[in-house]
């Protein structure tokens, strides 16, 4: 079966715009970003370590990161099950760029991991983190949109 047949003109060639590469990265940006800010947040204000806390905030990010999408594509129509494999499909590889990208600046930034919700240490950090990671994600997501994959699936059922 053509899978290509359902996706849009721009996708199918092996070209996708800079414009549909950021808003994708955007989207998983938002998601990603509620879930580790929570994370984090919910780790630092219980005094959990740097481990536990990560591990939270990275779930989370993965949680919303896939949650948004699965609720446009309820939305359009999409059963549950069907829903699920194009949130995943959609969101796995721009969600783990994303996350390890942040995570390793967070972890490499001197004091970042010990710092209080009141510094501005983990805050700069944080989003600092999530800056670097929209720059190195969004080059993936163009690559993987072009070839019909990541944010591609997404955009059949729109």
């Amino acid at each position: 079966m053509d899978h290509t047949a359902h996706e849009p003109e721009k996708h199918r060639h092996g070209t996708a715009s800079w414009g549909t590469a950021v808003k994708a990265t955007l989207h998983c940006l938002t998601g990603c970003a509620i879930g580790e800010i929570l994370g984090m947040v919910i780790g630092t204000a219980a005094g959990w370590g740097n481990v536990p806390t990560m591990v939270v905030a990275i779930g989370l990010a993965f949680l919303f990161g896939y949650s948004f999408t699965l609720f446009a594509v309820l939305r359009a129509g999409l059963d549950l099950k069907a829903a699920i494999r194009v949130a995943l499909a959609a969101d796995t590889v721009s969600i783990a760029v994303m996350e390890l990208v942040d995570n390793l600046i967070i972890a490499f930034t001197p004091g970042a991991m010990d710092a209080e919700l009141s510094d501005g240490l983990f805050w700069y950090a944080l989003l600092g983190g999530f800056a670097v990671a929209f720059l190195i994600t969004t080059p993936v997501n163009k690559w993987m949109i072009g070839r019909g994959k990541g944010h591609a699936v997404v955009h059949a059922h729109h």
